[in-house]
């Protein structure tokens, strides 16, 4: 345990910052798995919609520097594969 008080503070600031992560990654998988159970679904209206919402969860992913930018693009190169893959 630190003795020190700023120490103490970032203890406290860590945790909260790791909660924060935690749910927006939970958040995130959510997202994804929608987007695929639409695509295996057939609806293309549906999979079209959580297609968009994926991409958006994914480039806030990487403003929160919770995904690398590199893996985000890989993930919406999938996306737009297995979009593009139903019609």
């Amino acid at each position: 345990m630190p003795n020190i008080k700023s120490a103490k503070k970032r203890v406290k600031v860590i945790s909260v910052k790791t909660l924060q992560n935690k749910m927006f990654k939970s958040q995130l998988k959510t997202t994804v798995k929608k987007f695929y159970a639409a695509v295996e679904g057939g609806n293309k209206a549906e999979a079209q919609a959580a297609y968009t919402e994926a991409v958006k969860i994914v480039d806030k992913a990487v403003a929160k520097n919770i995904l690398h930018k590199n893996n985000a693009a890989h993930k919406k190169s999938q996306f737009t594969h297995a979009l593009n893959k139903m019609a």
